[in-house]
């Protein structure tokens, strides 16, 4: 591939003479930044009462591009453990669209692949169980591999087998000595893994001959297209294109085999991918239709990547608008959920507590806890009504129409909602 160099989004040259970070695909050195969303916190590094006056660690949350192979990706700045291990924050199954998704996959998956009771799944970062439920109630032999004690706690409970473990590799021996998997299922982890050919040789060595790999990220077309630049976070390592995605299985001899376009977070890709000597699945035309389209976007070329800059800078004037305007004219402005994505927006836009009251999660592990950097408390749902707020601020915005339903009786009041993506939006 080519290699170009643009000034725009090229480090500046007192920070060349730093040690450089090298693409966790193909290794070459990364200098190209596509947009500086500052300095940030772990987004899902709630704080405790006790923990508010304490030190808060702040890393940078620049994404770059690879010049070699197109991945974008952050730096690594803090371990899987840290990130992952532990209290994890993120339980799946506190979204009802998000299990009727999961629930509509396992139906698809069972019925087009012939799972039965001599089948086996195997999901990766299998979280609280939402998933596999739906095939162990058909009577398939699951086992989750979940790195978070208790969410894999959780997953249990509802008996769901489930290893604590990060995968990679070495965990993929392990398993694999139990039998191979005829469906590995990976939702919105491949993004979170920073050692990228650990994680997808283990999957190779744990798929079965004629095994199917499905995994399903965040689709970086979306992201740039529509300004989701919030999405970027630190628990995020890398954001796939098609392209990119099918250049990662390909170094480990899978073969993607077919590709769809998701509505879930704001826009998604899921892929299958099976061995490359595999001869049971045969190619669809989606793949080729969808690289196409990324070539028609510019997404094999470094230059329309850095657009993503200015759209952020823009977005985040209009969102600090909207908060000077509104608390100015005395109005209350309360937020609903505590996700990753809304504590890279409240960060890099600086909003504290002093715009947004508080906000709140049906989670209860999250209810009473503070948001990282802005220190905004989290409350339980009833405080909205209790509230009565002018204005309810979504955070998860790709749960606009889910949590506007659950919310409704906000309008009682004359309550409205706003969203930020791909521009502010004020809902009545």
């Amino acid at each position: 591939m080519t290699r170009s160099t643009v000034s725009s989004g090229a480090l500046p040259s007192s920070s060349r003479d730093v040690e450089r970070p090298r693409c966790r695909l193909c290794g070459h050195i990364l200098s190209q930044v596509i947009v500086d969303l500052g300095m940030s916190p772990i987004s899902n590094a709630l704080l405790t009462v006790a923990e508010l006056h304490r030190m808060e660690p702040f890393y940078p949350l620049c994404p770059y591009i690879c010049e070699e192979c197109l991945l974008v990706q952050i730096e690594e700045f803090a371990t899987p453990d840290e990130l992952f291990g532990g209290d994890y924050a993120y339980f799946s199954s506190y979204s009802t669209s998000w299990l009727e998704h999961s629930k509509r996959y396992a139906e698809v998956a069972v019925e087009r692949f012939g799972l039965d009771d001599q089948s086996r799944v195997v999901e990766v970062a299998s979280n609280d169980g939402y998933l596999l439920q739906y095939f162990a109630e058909r009577n398939i032999p699951v086992l989750g591999v979940e790195p978070a004690a208790n969410v894999a706690a959780a997953a249990e409970e509802r008996g769901i087998p489930t290893i604590v473990e990060f995968f990679g590799a070495t965990t993929a021996e392990a398993v694999a000595e139990r039998g191979l998997a005829d469906l590995i299922v990976a939702n919105n982890v491949l993004a979170h893994v920073p050692d990228l050919n650990d994680f997808i040789a283990g999957m190779k060595a744990l798929l079965a001959t004629e095994g199917v790999i499905s995994v399903e990220f965040p689709y970086l077309l979306c992201l740039l297209a529509k300004n989701q630049f919030d999405t970027i976070y630190h628990e995020h390592f890398s954001y796939f294109s098609l392209l990119t995605a099918c250049r990662a299985f390909e170094q480990h001899d899978l073969h993607v085999f077919d590709a769809e376009e998701l509505a879930t977070h704001g826009g998604s890709l899921r892929l299958f991918a099976c061995h490359a000597e595999s001869r049971s699945h045969e190619s669809t035309n989606r793949p080729v239709e969808l690289l196409r389209r990324e070539r028609g976007e510019g997404l094999n070329r470094l230059e329309p990547h850095f657009a993503l800059a200015e759209h952020a800078r823009r977005t985040k004037r209009e969102i600090l608008g909207f908060f000077v305007e509104q608390k100015g004219a005395g109005a209350t402005i309360a937020g609903y959920g505590a996700p990753a994505k809304g504590n890279t927006m409240l960060n890099f836009c600086g909003i504290r507590s002093d715009f947004l009251d508080f906000t709140v999660d049906r989670n209860p592990y999250k209810q009473g806890r503070f948001l990282p950097g802005s220190h905004i408390p989290i409350r339980a749902p009833e405080a909205i009504a209790e509230a009565r707020p002018d204005f309810v601020y979504i955070l998860p915005w790709n749960l606009k129409e889910e949590i506007m339903d659950q919310l409704s009786y906000v309008r009682n009041w004359g309550g409205r909602f706003v969203t930020h993506t791909p521009a502010v939006r004020i809902y009545e």
